[in-house]
């Protein structure tokens, strides 16, 4: 079984274009326009194993927001679409990701019932224009569309870079675990038998 999704997302402020493979082996074809924000896709799908390709272009010249937002949401689409009815995953995946002087904790359960909780600092130096605020806006822009319960903490770090980038490696570890088929699963990993 192939798990795949092509999707493409058309708006006045974006144009977006996703494959994902979840079952690959970590390859990229990033083009969002946002330098930074290519290198954060690329680690999750790196340390997710996955194949993905993301083509965007966006209103990048007034500010990266639309454009984050709507890769996150078509992404989040693509990974919907491609566990399908969710039947044999694993469902819940965790990761505590240190980079440097900053540690991430990153949980995630497949449930369907999609909710972020984000917990941060209280003080986070901005170095560039790609934030803490607009990662969070992938973040839950990603875990509505797919259907995911996401729970993000950084716990502490100095350098903005780090915390961002322990944070998409965590996730895409813990996506790793919870796409992750498990033979012992017979059907729909809930006591409901629907997800």
């Amino acid at each position: 079984m192939k798990r795949v999704a092509e999707l493409e997302r058309k708006t006045k402020e974006t144009q977006v274009r996703v494959r994902l493979a979840i079952d690959g082996d970590g390859h990229c074809e990033l083009a969002t326009g946002i330098g930074f924000f290519d290198h954060m896709l690329t680690l999750m799908c790196v340390h997710g194993r996955m194949d993905l390709s993301v083509a965007a272009e966006g209103d990048i010249e007034v500010d990266y927001h639309h454009t984050v937002e709507d890769v996150g949401l078509v992404l989040g689409d693509a990974l919907h679409q491609a566990l399908g009815e969710r039947k044999g995953i694993t469902r819940y995946g965790y990761a505590v990701i240190p980079m440097d002087d900053a540690l991430a904790k990153v949980a995630v359960d497949l449930s369907n019932r999609p909710y972020l909780q984000m917990r941060t600092p209280d003080r986070i130096p901005r170095q560039n224009d790609f934030d803490l605020p607009l990662a969070t806006e992938f973040f839950r822009a990603f875990a509505q569309k797919a259907g995911m319960n996401l729970h993000i903490e950084i716990a502490y770090g100095d350098n903005w870079h780090h915390m961002i980038e322990a944070a998409f490696k965590g996730l895409g570890r813990a996506l790793r675990q919870a796409t992750a088929l498990d033979k012992g699963v017979v059907g729909i990993p809930s006591s409901k038998g629907t997800l």
